[in-house]
């Protein structure tokens, strides 16, 4: 019985013309806290409202529409329609508070919602959403002017914001977000000029498997734990709920208790993305290809629930793209059907294996490996002969 063990990834020249990429252009968003003044902050407020009022008025034109002709009001016909009700009709009068730029984006947004559908890209069309859990409204060229400093300017009003960090780019759009809890947000909209590595050395390729018990295993077998940060903080949102659906409906109280658990929410989810923006540095620092399989996240939910939520693999892969990028890494996918499981990474013979087997043991050669490490082999593999 053998016990394999691996060498070295496999290495691959740099391809043609590689050495002299100086620059390219990426879109980056930068997101600043804006300081809590009530009275201001209740002008931003009920614009994000007009927002969602909006959005559920044009919801409406579009069903009634379809449901007394059978057709589609075009973009162009249903701004032209808002900007009629808005400048002319008293009832919507309150409209002018949001800017013309951002009436187009929320009408924008809700074609595109419905294009998606038409082509099933979507499983169902938009809905309508409560006012009060509206998130944003989005502003473009006009509405807005940052001023020296920490300072900007909102449909005439100034803001103070966290400027933790300085802002390169040209700015294409200004975003105003309210979270779950409350606070409200800026995110800037950027075009960078990245500069690229010139000197490109051999690629160092690695494949790598999502697990479950272990989030990731690459071609070295090296593991690589996630915090299971949701997991950890169970028990405190437990007892805030419980404590939550004790208070009376409608009272302040049971306001402030839903709040601290919607922090305690966004508290897991930072924690989750700032550890996920941590090991797609280390994995960079260190590789030049990176090999990953193309998941079926929903139905991994539907197995194992929370769990897959709280390990938030999709979310990873986004952001280790985004990290690629800006270093001049590579992330390769693999299609979502190439077997890399019951596949041996020494002799390439396939068998079936269950879900409770950890170890793989080849029929054919004799190889004992554990189950994730040989996958990551066959990953790392696959994507070399890819590239």
């Amino acid at each position: 019985m053998l016990v394999a063990g691996w060498l070295s990834p496999p290495t691959l020249q740099p391809r043609k013309g590689q050495s002299m990429s100086n620059s390219i252009e990426v879109r980056k968003t930068y997101q600043y806290r804006l300081y809590r003044c009530d009275k201001r902050d209740q002008h931003l407020r009920q614009q994000i409202n007009i927002a969602g009022t909006v959005w559920n008025h044009a919801l409406a034109l579009q069903k009634r529409c379809y449901r007394l002709t059978g057709k589609y009001i075009a973009l162009s016909e249903l701004k032209a329609h808002i900007a009629h009700l808005r400048m002319t009709t008293i009832r919507y009068a309150f409209w002018k508070q949001l800017g013309s730029q951002s009436v187009q984006d929320v009408l924008e947004r809700l074609d595109t919602g419905y294009q998606r559908f038409f082509k099933k890209l979507a499983k169902r069309p938009p809905k309508y959403k409560k006012v009060h859990q509206r998130k944003s409204f989005t502003l473009k060229q006009a509405g807005w002017k940052l001023l020296d400093g920490n300072q900007i300017q909102i449909s005439g009003r100034t803001y103070k914001f966290v400027k933790h960090r300085p802002m390169g780019g040209a700015i294409k759009t200004l975003t105003v977000k309210r979270d779950a809890a409350g606070r409200l947000w800026l995110f800037f909209s950027v075009v960078e000029q990245v500069i690229m590595p010139n000197e490109v050395t051999p690629d160092k390729i690695a494949g790598f498997d999502f697990g479950l018990k272990t989030f990731l295993t690459d071609h070295s077998g090296k593991t690589y734990l996630s915090g299971l940060h949701h997991a950890r903080a169970l028990r405190r949102l437990r007892v805030l709920q419980s404590r939550k659906d004790k208070k009376p409906h409608g009272t302040n109280n049971r306001k402030k208790a839903a709040k601290l658990i919607s922090r305690t929410h966004i508290r897991v989810a930072d924690k989750r993305r700032d550890a996920h923006f941590k090991l797609a540095h280390e994995l960079c620092d260190h590789y030049e290809v990176l090999c990953f399989e193309d998941l079926n996240i929903a139905g991994m939910k539907a197995l194992w629930g929370r769990k897959v939520s709280d390990l938030a693999f999709s979310q990873f892969v986004t952001i280790l793209k985004h990290v690629a990028v800006k270093r001049g890494k590579t992330i390769l996918q693999l299609g979502r059907w190439e077997r890399t499981t019951g596949k041996c990474s020494g002799c390439g013979h396939c068998q079936d294996m269950e879900l409770r087997e950890r170890i793989f043991h080849c029929d054919s050669c004799g190889m004992v490996l554990g189950r994730d490490h040989n996958a990551a082999i066959n990953i790392c593999y696959a994507g070399a002969y890819l590239r």
